[in-house]
């Protein structure tokens, strides 16, 4: 995968489905987020990128209702809003798909993909959940995103993490997700296994959603993203499109940049020739 998945050239219109503007958050006397702001737009990738202890999870649990922000504004469509809870925020349009995955692994696919979702067929004591729709509803779903499982009856537990990833993201699609917020979806996968998930994140942006995409490689951002939200220590370090910041340039700035710079300098005088390099080995 060489080249970029993210469409040169498109131009957003409308407001934003998603938008943080100056928005914090306390723990105490903890500030985990201080004056972050992003925009989520449909059919657009949104990278927030940072190390850890930047305030990526902070950021998450807020768009995903577990946590109310402390100061700033949070809009949905151009509305002033607080998430109650994650329901809340499901009801909203907005869907995460968090890192560990919330699946039952010795439960089919089919199962997993409606967990919690279950449409029944019958009345009275002859209620049963319609299996039957279930199974054609997932394999239909999943082939729509261009994913061809083996078989929807297999245990989820038995896929690979970037085939589960890539379930969570189809699911997120057919239950009518407005705004995807996918947790370092990467992070434990190999190089193949990421370009794949990359594959389905693009697919995602390019049915019509906003995607919010939490990680720490740059190179994977880079690959898919319109917008970039560098994050360093729960504060802003820089925000970016995709036409005013190169791969190298995101790259130095997530490695820390002048602080890079500075290090690289330090090391360098430390193995000058004639400069002590530490006990005499003879």
């Amino acid at each position: 995968m060489t080249a970029p998945l993210a469409p040169a050239g498109r131009e957003t219109t409308g407001r934003a489905l998603v938008e943080l503007d100056h928005v914090s958050k306390f723990y105490g006397n903890i500030k985990a987020l201080t004056d972050v702001s992003l925009e989520v737009h449909a059919g657009e990738i949104s990278c927030v990128l940072g190390d850890n202890g930047a305030g990526k999870s902070t950021l998450i649990k807020i768009i995903a209702g577990l946590h109310r922000h402390d100061a700033g504004s949070f809009l949905i469509d151009g509305e002033q809003t607080v998430l109650v809870n994650p329901r809340d925020a499901l009801d909203r349009g907005i869907a995460t798909v968090y890192q560990d995955l919330a699946v039952v692994p010795l439960m089919p696919v089919w199962r997993n993909f409606f967990l919690g979702s279950e449409p029944t067929t019958g009345a009275g004591p002859f209620k049963r959940l319609d299996v039957r729709l279930m199974r054609e509803t997932t394999r239909t779903a999943l082939l729509r995103m261009g994913i061809d499982l083996r078989d929807v009856d297999q245990p989820i537990g038995t896929l690979s993490g970037g085939e589960r990833q890539c379930v969570a993201i189809a699911r997120a699609v057919h239950f009518g997700a407005k705004v995807l917020v996918l947790d370092e979806p990467t992070a434990a996968l190999g190089v193949k296994q990421s370009g794949v998930v990359l594959k389905y994140v693009a697919a995602a942006r390019d049915a019509g959603l906003g995607v919010v995409l939490i990680t720490h490689n740059p190179h994977h951002a880079y690959l898919v993203g319109d917008r970039f939200v560098l994050l360093k220590r729960g504060a802003m370090a820089g925000s970016h499109t995709r036409e005013s910041i190169t791969l190298d340039e995101l790259t130095r700035q997530m490695a820390g940049g002048s602080e890079l710079e500075e290090l690289s300098h330090e090391l360098e005088r430390a193995t000058e020739p004639g400069r002590p390099q530490g006990p005499d080995q003879s």
